[in-house]
């Protein structure tokens, strides 16, 4: 009924480029730092939080924040992000206004259907644009206010803290236009940001709701994974009673973990919980032997174990792999998970020598450290994705097989036939094409058809040794194959090339 309806804050996503500024706006406004900790200056997980500020009426309204990486390793978090999320903020810079990950941000957003705002960023730099960045946001098919469009934007300095009132107000006056609302007397249903194994904690998620209320006590169900809210968290880390629709907020306690992206629903007990996931027929995706890209039948195939921090993390590395494997040589992921990288991984790796174990954001437990050692079986860990699909790709180059190419560089055309002994002939012919060396291999041409092979292993131009007979150039030749060569022959003489 709708009458149960009640009003719930809006959950606002910030794309853009990666050095447009989207991570300084969102500390500006939560006021704490998350780029100082993070690897290469990149953020790379989904985080939220929930601020407030006054609306029109000078009535203070929640809003939801969440943090998605706007490297272009993680495109699929990104859309993750989009469709989490009611609201999205276009970060552009005013310096480098529009480039190939704003636009990529952009469709993400059109797609998902959700309406947006633009944050023209940046403008207290010395090279500041905001003309410009408008009218090749509006050639790009973002039609601005006061442009021939309806699209709302700010223009801010999200270091300073210029235009962040105007931006925040814009997003009240979206959410008002477009009445987000919830049922708090349903059942919580929403979905999951994230998911990890804590290695004290046991699995954890982060997760926010789109309907109903949580209350502790309740069971939570996604996909084949079920957690009470016994230890049930805001996105402070304080331990709460209950969460509404569109406020993050964290569960520990998962018997499995949970797919990042899934929808997750709650329930009153656990038997109900465990009812219905044996009510479920569709199974879980396997990953294991998952063989990436297209590769044809005769590709060689790289075993690959992969360990990451979060489920996030291998999604996002699964992707970058993706782009870097061929027809002709792949990767086999023979097992992947969160946590550390462990003893029974280097089992695997020490029974198969061609095994890759790689771990990202982890570190390796002693054992599997000490086998890594004492086997010099192949291990490593990274922080920075960009690394890793570095190193990956110099090992597919190293293993890739190597193909032989054969190049003509001279044809001859058989004239006369002097002698035969054994293999050899001496003959005597034309140079036709390129040019012919004392030593070359060839290919027996007869009505354009290969019937053999053979060698030089003399030859004469105008009856005195020579090593090279150019183009046009009769010459006499001491020809070594299995293939008695006639008159009409041609003789195509080749170089084999390995790449």
């Amino acid at each position: 009924m709708e009458t149960n309806k009640t009003k719930r804050p809006a959950v606002v996503v910030v794309m853009g480029h990666i050095d447009h500024g989207k991570s300084t706006l969102l500390d500006y406004i939560r006021k704490t730092n998350v780029t100082g900790g993070e690897a290469g200056g990149i953020t790379q997980h989904i985080s939220s939080y929930v601020v407030e500020h006054k609306n029109e009426k000078g009535e203070m309204e929640k809003i939801t924040f969440l943090d998605t990486p706007g490297h272009a390793a993680f495109t699929s978090i990104r859309e993750r992000g989009a469709l989490v999320a009611d609201i999205a903020i276009l970060v552009v810079s005013a310096e480098d206004s529009v480039k190939t990950q704003t636009l990529e941000a952009l469709k993400t957003i059109t797609d998902s259907g959700i309406p947006y705002v633009v944050a023209i960023n940046k403008i207290d730099k010395a090279g500041a644009n905001p003309e410009k960045t408008k009218l090749d946001l509006v050639t790009a098919g973002v039609y601005l206010e006061g442009m021939g469009g309806d699209i709302s934007y700010a223009e801010i300095s999200a270091k300073v803290g210029t235009g962040i009132d105007h931006l925040l107000e814009l997003i009240l006056l979206v959410a008002e236009v477009s009445d987000f609302t919830y049922d708090p007397k349903a059942k919580a249903e929403g979905i999951i940001i994230e998911s990890k194994l804590d290695p004290k904690r046991g699995v954890q998620a982060s997760l926010i709701a789109k309907e109903g209320t949580l209350n502790k006590g309740d069971f939570v169900l996604v996909g084949e994974a079920i957690c009470s809210t016994k230890i049930l968290e805001n996105y402070l880390g304080k331990q709460i009673d209950s969460v509404s629709a569109s406020i993050p907020f964290a569960l520990t306690g998962f018997d499995a973990l949970p797919p990042v992206g899934a929808i997750f629903t709650s329930y009153s007990s656990k038997k109900e919980a465990e009812a219905a996931r044996a009510d479920q027929t569709k199974n879980p995706r396997k990953y294991d032997q998952q063989v990436l890209g297209n590769p044809n039948a005769t590709a060689k195939v790289v075993p690959l174990i992969l360990r990451a921090d979060t489920a996030g993390s291998l999604e996002a590395i699964e992707k970058e792999l993706e782009k870097i494997v061929t027809e002709d040589i792949t990767f086999k992921i023979t097992s992947k998970g969160i946590g550390n990288i462990n003893e029974n991984d280097m089992k695997l790796a020490v029974a198969d020598p061609n095994m890759l174990v790689i771990g990202f954001h982890v570190k390796a437990d002693p054992n599997a450290v000490d086998m890594h050692l004492k086997n010099n079986s192949f291990m490593e860990v990274f922080n920075i994705i960009y690394k890793l699909t570095e190193r990956l790709a110099a090992i597919l180059e190293e293993r890739r097989p190597r193909k032989q190419f054969e190049e003509v560089i001279g044809t001859i055309k058989i004239l006369k036939v002097f002698s035969r002994t054994k293999e050899r002939q001496v003959v005597g012919g034309r140079v036709t094409s390129g040019r012919v060396t004392s030593n070359a291999h060839f290919r027996i041409l007869r009505r354009e058809e290969e019937v053999s092979r053979g060698s030089i292993v003399g030859m004469q131009v105008a009856k005195i040794s020579a090593k090279v007979a150019e183009e046009n150039t009769e010459c006499g030749l001491l020809v070594e194959s299995k293939f008695e060569v006639a008159p009409g022959d041609v003789l195509e003489c080749i170089v084999s090339t390995t790449k």
